[in-house]
This record gives C-alpha cells, structure tokens and sequence, in this order.
C-alpha cells in the first residue's frame, strides 16, 4: 500500500512558522559548531565540579541537542500539515490521570 498525499495546500502561516522552526534549529547548531572550533582554537576549558571541561564538548552537546530539535520540528512538521489540524488550547493540557492508568498496569 502506498500513502496518499492529498494536494490540499497548506496554509501560509503553517509554513513560516515550520521553516522559522527549521531555521532557528539550524542556528543552533550552527552556534554549537562554531563554539566548538573557537574553543578547541583558543583553548577554553570550564570548570564543572572541579573539573577541567574543554569548551569543544559543551559545543558539541549544543550541536547534539540541536540536532534533536531537527528531527521534532520534522516529526511537528509531519503533524501541522495534515488538514485534521487545528489549534486548540486542550492540546497543551497535561493529563495526570491518564499517566497514572498507564503506571498501574
């Protein structure tokens, strides 16, 4: 079986937002690349729990966590445009209960 990709076009403010998300995910991890050779350059090192960190790893731990971000903007990006979307404020509701009845099984 084959998806069907319906041709419905999706809205304008749908995909400024998706590419605005794409765009900000993609400075990120840029800034973390670029942390990275300008420590590994300079030689900068923090000092976590009286430990010496290079900078290179904090750059790459930015670079890490953007590209996480990357792959959920692509996942949201899969779900905005579908036509059964729509806003709704219930969506940002969290449901205790619902937790609690996965747990006790």
């Amino acid at each position: 079986m084959q998806k069907q990709i319906s041709n419905t076009p999706v809205e304008k403010g749908k995909i400024i937002l998706i590419m605005s998300l794409f765009a900000f995910t993609i400075l990120i991890m840029l800034s973390g690349a670029f942390f990275s050779v300008f420590s590994l350059v300079n030689h900068i090192s923090f000092t976590v729990l009286n430990a010496h960190i290079h900078g290179a790893l904090f750059g790459l731990m930015v670079i890490y966590f953007g590209i996480r971000n990357y792959f959920s903007v692509k996942k949201l990006k899969t779900e905005v445009y579908k036509n059964t979307s729509r806003f709704s404020w219930s969506n940002f509701k969290k449901e205790k209960t619902h937790r609690l009845a996965a747990r006790s099984r």
